[in-house]
């Protein structure tokens, strides 16, 4: 008895498998079929009645009609899905040149990235990178920035419950270098920086930089200015209006803050602040020497500059608002492929 339900429920199955002639009533034959509450299912449950001295030829009948079945349940979806596939370009000239589409580019902060990070590796810098969570000492600290300085509050930090906090600058990888390697060092930074500014048309509060650092003997003033001022030009053009403000920054000293003149189409040539800059301040050497445990740093001196890479990019193509780089308007950032 057991035998004959094996082949009663194969030749059905076989029957109803070419018969099916769409893919859900193939799927309705495999779940009544090899389903938990199968036919074949059903009938494999009975091997526990069947003699012991039958069992291996019944479970050879059920192996053998399960495997012609799945067998025949794929070969009978392929040949469905070959009848869909036709159907589906019936009609269809596949001579025909396929569609264009649409080009893509990179983004206007890449374009002005790549650019800046050319010039200054011209003029004997190289890349240095750091992470983005950092701690205190290598974001503050390390930069003789003192305990109440407006910086360090959570109204302009992005602090984590575990004390680390979202780098305010890309000053922290300075830091990170000069605690691994003996002067003379060159080094830039691009990178993502994070403070808790209000966005508006000039600031946002994830924006991104290229810092920059040189520590040698006898670095002086006259180095800073010729390096950011040749480095402006080069990327804006020769007739680029620079100016230098004194400011200040724990950091450095003597400090400045450097503003080129914006040409935004249909508005008044207006200056724009793009960097701080200044003379390496000699707490920071300290610092760093005092963390490592080493003078290499004593005698030393130098400068660093801070640019802000989407300042570059509103004054390189004369964008009016800073947002306009991050609302991702397919329309503006076509302008730039």
């Amino acid at each position: 008895m057991m035998k004959e339900e094996i082949a009663n429920v194969k030749a059905t199955a076989l029957k109803d498998i070419a018969g099916a002639d769409n893919m859900k009533r193939l799927e309705e034959v495999r779940v009544s079929t090899l389903g938990k509450k199968g036919t074949l299912t059903r009938v494999q449950q009975g091997m526990r009645d069947v003699p012991a001295s039958e069992k291996p030829a019944v479970g050879a009948l059920l192996n053998e009609a399960r495997n012609t079945i799945s067998a025949a349940l794929d070969e009978r979806m392929r040949e469905l899905q070959r009848r869909l596939d036709e159907q589906s370009v019936a009609g269809i000239d596949l001579t025909l040149p396929a569609a264009t589409l649409p080009g893509g580019g990179l983004h206007p902060i890449s374009l002005v990235r790549e650019e800046a990070v050319r010039i200054l590796r011209r003029m004997g810098f190289c890349l240095a990178d750091g992470p983005e969570i950092e701690d205190e000492w290598h974001c503050f600290d390390a930069l003789n920035t003192p305990e109440d300085h407006p910086a360090r509050n959570e109204k302009d930090t992005f602090y984590f419950d575990s004390g680390k906090l979202l780098r305010t600058q890309t000053s922290t990888v300075q830091a990170r270098v000069m605690e691994s390697q003996a002067p003379p060092v060159r080094i830039i930074c691009p990178g993502s920086a994070f403070r808790r500014d209000a966005i508006d048309a000039t600031h946002l509060s994830a924006f991104n930089q290229i810092e920059g650092l040189y520590v040698d003997r006898e670095v002086s003033v006259c180095d800073l200015k010729g390096t950011l001022e040749y480095f402006l030009k080069a990327l804006f053009g020769d007739e680029t209006a620079v100016r230098f403000r004194p400011h200040f920054f724990p950091f450095t000293e003597p400090s400045f803050e450097i503003d080129v003149q914006l040409q935004a189409a249909g508005q008044a040539p207006r200056w724009i602040e793009i960097a701080g800059c200044g003379m390496v301040n000699p707490a920071v050497f300290e610092n760093i020497d005092k963390k490592t445990g080493k003078q290499l740093y004593t005698g030393c001196t130098g400068f660093a500059f801070g640019i802000g890479l989407e300042r570059l990019a509103m004054i390189r193509w004369g964008i009016r608002d800073i947002r306009l780089l991050i609302e991702n308007d397919v329309r503006f950032l076509a302008q730039f492929q």
